[in-house]
């Protein structure tokens, strides 16, 4: 028999980022991690000007964001990295 297991949802009435922090910290994230994801998201967020819900964006978007991390701010391949696992993580 299969066992149904319990899925945690953040409070849908809170904030993106509120919701973000709750679910990483029901997964017990390091309280490093979970201040680095939430500034990867920001980041991401305000290069696209803030205007529109990452519920909106996809796949293409994620990929010109980090595209552009590396082309224009050169960072290194493990900084894109972190970035993407947050963006995946959101």
């Amino acid at each position: 028999m299969m066992q149904n297991k319990h899925r945690f949802r953040p409070d849908p009435k809170a904030k993106l980022m509120d919701q973000v922090k709750e679910v990483l910290r029901y997964h017990f994230y390091a309280y490093h991690t979970e201040v680095t994801y939430c500034q990867w998201i920001i980041r991401y967020i305000h290069y696209y000007g803030g205007k529109i819900h990452p519920r909106e964006m996809g796949r293409q978007q994620v990929e010109v964001f980090l595209s552009n991390l590396v082309s224009k701010r050169n960072v290194a391949s493990s900084t894109q990295r972190q970035a993407l696992n947050a963006l995946v993580f959101l």
